[in-house]
């Protein structure tokens, strides 16, 4: 199903720490058939880290997602898909600021 595992106190939590830093790197965001694609760019220090640290926590409490994450040379933007089976695009959605 296409719902996340974590309690309200806990989602809270994530969302507080880990998911705000996230999405305040987020440069554009474009919707997907099945999920979300966010831009971040390849600039500063805390973007790369950040990234897989966000997958680690969110493949746990949300196992219907799949994540890309594709890394080109330079200064180009850094893409992370997320990606599931239908109502995966609302969920994020929902979840995620634009």
């Amino acid at each position: 199903p296409v719902a996340c595992t974590l309690g309200p106190a806990a989602l809270e939590a994530r969302r507080e720490q880990l998911l705000s830093r996230l999405t305040g790197l987020v440069t554009a965001r474009e919707a997907l058939d099945n999920g979300l694609r966010l831009r971040f760019a390849a600039s500063g220090d805390e973007t790369l880290p950040v990234i897989p640290s966000a997958i680690d926590a969110e493949r746990r409490c949300c196992r219907f997602l799949h994540f890309q994450v594709t890394v080109h040379p330079d200064d180009a933007p850094v893409v992370r898909e997320l990606t599931g089976p239908t109502g995966t695009r609302e969920f994020l959605s929902a979840r995620i600021a634009p």
